[in-house]
């Protein structure tokens, strides 16, 4: 992402009506509208640094004349964004979305122009503070805790190459990669950075934490030896791990539990890694059976369906392609889905013509 910014803040102006003409009963032209309109190849960064003013103000109507008694509409002031983007207001109600190329936000109205209803007197144009918030639209997102090895699993997988350190930290910021397949079809996979405690805002938890929000599946990475944050925490096993991950998802939003995923058990070259993954397969089959060994504040209120469950060792390269099969399987099986409810839309949409011509 290069220095990356996810959260823009920016001043929008309708443009003020013009004036009316009282004597022959001419109206002055409305004020011009602010529009976000979504485009490719556009950042956040990039509108920050052409408008370092970040201040957007659309044309003033033309005033009514002699020579034309119904003003001109000022012109429209429009701002390009990136698709996946939510509109917010200063309060943070959101206003707004724009999730593919092409769509349009009516950020700011242009006032009205002086006519009889106004005694001829303009409206200005409406006024607020807005934040532009990017959601990235990832096919799959990688979700696990630090040491888990998420960035050397999206090293392996794709072209990213996220800086890897050997502590018990988190990603500093969010990495993109693109997983490439031999018909050079690409599956975009983001790593955000988590912690325990993320769905509180700990560490960056909520800014990283948006980004699920917006991947097709999860793919959860787990070490199968467990972890451990720091001194001061307790170890947690594989299972609990997991269950921890999917309370995290939950306490954040509810409906981030009910995605697609996938479980990628990582570090399958240390000792003792098969029975281990035995113990795991175990507790994964039938959850509820060890529930009440666990603290009740790292319980879910569901568990996470995994559609598969993939052992795999970043460092000898075990279950890698398998792991990317299995991604590419998943969303081919969504396009295809998407494609089948595309084609019944379309067929209702023909039949429903179709007979109210006959009724007529």
């Amino acid at each position: 992402y290069g220095n990356f910014i996810d959260d823009l803040r920016l001043y929008v102006r309708g443009g003020t009506g013009g004036m009316g003409y009282p004597r022959l009963g001419g109206e002055g032209g409305r004020g011009g509208d602010v529009w976000f309109v979504a485009r490719e190849r556009t950042t956040l960064k990039s509108i920050k640094e052409r408008y370092p003013q970040k201040r957007f103000v659309a044309g003033t109507g033309a005033n009514s004349s002699v020579k034309a008694l119904k003003g001109e509409k000022g012109k429209d002031c429009e701002v390009h964004v990136p698709p996946g983007i939510s509109v917010l207001s200063d309060d943070g109600t959101q206003i707004g979305e724009l999730n593919a190329a092409g769509e349009r936000f009516l950020a700011a109205r242009g006032g009205l122009g002086g006519s009889l209803a106004t005694n001829f007197v303009p409206c200005k144009g409406q006024r607020r503070i807005v934040h532009l918030d990017l959601k990235l639209i990832a096919d799959v997102g990688l979700v696990g805790f630090p040491n888990a090895g998420k960035s050397s699993l999206l090293s392996k997988i794709s072209q990213a190459k996220p800086e890897i350190a050997n502590y018990a930290f988190t990603t500093v910021q969010p990495e993109l990669g693109k997983i490439m397949y031999a018909d050079y079809k690409q599956v975009v996979a983001d790593l955000p950075g988590l912690i325990e405690g993320a769905h509180a805002n700990k560490g960056m938890g909520h800014k990283f934490l948006k980004h699920i929000e917006r991947t097709k599946q999860l793919l959860l990475v787990v070490d199968i030896s467990g972890s451990q944050l720091s001194i001061k925490t307790r170890f947690r096993t594989a299972f609990e791990t997991i269950l921890l991950l999917t309370k995290e998802l939950e306490l954040y939003k509810e409906e981030l539990v009910t995605k697609p995923a996938l479980l990628a058990i990582n570090k399958m070259d240390l000792p003792c890694a098969k029975d281990n993954l035995t113990e795991l397969m175990k507790q994964l089959q039938n959850p509820q059976d060890f529930l009440h060994l666990l603290q009740e504040e790292i319980i879910p209120a569901n568990t996470l369906e995994f559609k598969d469950i993939i052992p795999v060792s970043t460092y000898t390269g075990e279950g890698i392609e398998e792991l990317k099969a299995h991604i590419r399987k998943f969303i081919d099986e969504e396009a295809e889905q998407e494609n089948e409810e595309y084609r019944k839309k379309k067929l209702l949409l023909l039949q429903t013509s179709e007979e109210g011509q006959m009724n007529r």
